[in-house]
């Protein structure tokens, strides 16, 4: 499954609760929710911890229009709107956490 996250984990608790749901498959971060796809955020630890379980990605122009692409966590792989399109053709089913 293909998780789309757009909410800002400082800000909201979406991307809590996706992981709480423990779907597995991906996480792709977009909009505000690319800060949870930086360094030194609260919510960094959280995601390291799940690499086995997800892969995480984070859309690219997010990340360079709020000013945080140059701080991308490691096991965050930084795709642009192609690879958005490619993700949802991968996955069977996508669900987008509001």
């Amino acid at each position: 499954m293909l998780n789309i996250v757009n909410k800002s984990p400082l800000d909201r608790n979406t991307l809590q609760t996706c992981l709480d749901a423990g779907t597995g498959g991906a996480i792709l971060l977009i909009e505000d929710g690319v800060y949870a796809a930086t360094r030194g955020n609260a919510f960094e630890s959280k995601l390291k911890a799940v690499q086995g379980n997800y892969k995480l990605f984070a859309l690219g122009p997010d990340l360079d229009a709020r000013g945080v692409g140059d701080r991308v966590s490691d096991g965050v792989t930084v795709v642009d709107y192609a690879g958005f399109v490619d993700l949802v053709t991968e996955y069977k089913t996508c669900q987008s956490w509001l």
